[in-house]
């Protein structure tokens, strides 16, 4: 078994605590250990206490095994309700703030005998304005955000997998800047309950973990499934793969370009069966049609921390909520209408292709950390609502992380996982 406990996969950790090869208590520590030495310069937590995540891995080592999770270290966004310890949301409003109950997806990692860790760092309300986290892979450069210090914690070996989630980029972004695996559902696949609402169009719960079969494992655990050995194999067979430059690529950068085009041949070298999938040209209105909706919708979330307290949100927040609100009912509904008219022509168009494989995001993380970077390249894919993942495996120029993003169908998560596993192993590991 691996000495460095904390750079165990979630899936590894859980079958070798299982097996009875390690204790929950030494893999905590180890990520504790870790967390002590990376988090004076990461700053990727909101809120930690190890005395209370040590208690809970011993108490989980006294136990029989209660679920896929047993005995695994998790960290929980911060605009997910926890209700031993604080839900800050990345805002001075709610500094301190307990809730009464868990969120959902909480209780049901618990459930399956999970240690929640800790609570990572959020932008606020999981927009665009950012915390102090900073990119692992070079610290001068953004993690990306919404969900910053829950890829920063997973990219750095601080813990195996971390709740995030997405209402624009929130997911993708952040795990393409810091090289590591994230999954974004099917929009209503995963319970929101307990999570704190920007868009409730678009709002999805995702994972980010460093292998796709931890995300697997996450999701099964997450939806009650009992999942076999058989489960745990990828895809077999060659699969259909488009490649999906969207309407934005002339917007992505050099790298960018040069990372799908590099991963597109190496795939149809490994045996896909590799070909270009050219949307339908009114697609392009979708970035714009989703930041509509998002920015209705974020109106009406958001009213009273707007009503009551202005004077503490940021300038970027306050813009967004006061554009939202000279949005016309007419023009939301209009919106809502051409994007689920959307929906329905692209499952009809996405036929000849099992998956697609498009940008994560534009290019690496930019430098500096004012701002998380641009949220082009999900807009679209969280605007239909359709399951997609985060790969790594590729670098840009200055030697940061440019993942590659595929997307499923609507309600074909697992098909999209078992396809991604494929993928990961013909661009990684191969």
């Amino acid at each position: 078994m691996h000495h460095d406990l904390n750079q165990l996969g979630l899936f590894e950790a859980a079958q070798a605590i299982r097996a009875g090869k390690i204790s929950s208590t030494d893999l905590v520590q180890a990520c504790l250990d870790r967390i002590a030495q990376r988090e004076p310069e990461l700053h990727a937590w909101a809120w930690l206490d190890p005395d209370a995540a040590l208690a809970a891995a011993r108490k989980a080592d006294q136990q029989a095994v209660r679920g896929a999770l047993h005995g695994i270290p998790l960290a929980v966004k911060d605009i997910i309700d926890t209700a031993d310890m604080p839900t800050e949301c990345g805002s001075p409003i709610y500094r301190g703030r307990r809730p009464s109950n868990d969120a959902a997806c909480v209780a049901m990692a618990r459930r399956n005998g999970a240690v929640v860790l800790g609570k990572t760092i959020t932008t606020e309300f999981a927009y665009f304005a950012p915390g102090p986290t900073a990119n692992p892979r070079n610290l001068a450069h953004t993690p990306g955000g919404s969900s910053s210090g829950s890829a920063a914690a997973v990219a750095d070996t601080l813990v195996p997998a971390a709740f995030g989630t997405q209402t624009a980029a929130s997911l993708i972004r952040p795990a393409s800047f810091c090289g590591v695996v994230a999954y974004k559902a099917t929009l209503g696949e995963f319970s929101l309950a307990g999570i704190k609402s920007f868009a409730a169009s678009f709002d999805t719960l995702g994972v980010i973990t460093r292998h796709v079969i931890d995300a697997q494992w996450m999701r099964w655990a997450m939806l009650g499934i009992q999942a076999t050995e058989a489960d745990t194999k990828p895809w077999e067979g060659a699969p259909r793969i488009g490649v999906c430059h969207t309407p934005w690529w002339q917007q992505a950068d050099p790298d960018c370009q040069a990372v799908i085009e590099a991963a597109a041949l190496q795939l149809a070298r490994k045996g896909a069966k590799v070909s270009q999938a050219t949307l339908p040209s009114h697609f392009s209105q979708l970035a714009d049609t989703h930041k509509l909706i998002m920015a209705y919708e974020a109106a009406q979330s958001l009213s009273f921390e707007h009503d009551r307290f202005a004077d503490k949100l940021s300038p970027q927040l306050l813009s967004l909520l006061e554009d939202g609100q000279q949005i016309s009912r007419a023009r939301y509904l209009a919106a809502q209408q051409l994007a689920a008219t959307a929906r329905h022509e692209f499952q009809a168009w996405k036929t000849d292709w099992d998956i697609l494989l498009t940008p994560s995001a534009v290019g690496t993380a930019p430098r500096g950390l004012h701002a998380t970077g641009d949220p082009l390249f999900s807009r679209m894919w969280t605007l239909l609502g359709v399951p997609s993942i985060t790969l790594p495996g590729y670098t840009g120029q200055l030697g940061l992380p440019i993942g590659v993003q595929l997307i499923g169908d609507f309600r074909e998560d697992d098909k999209l996982l078992a396809m991604a596993r494929w993928v990961e192993a013909k661009l990684i590991h191969d």
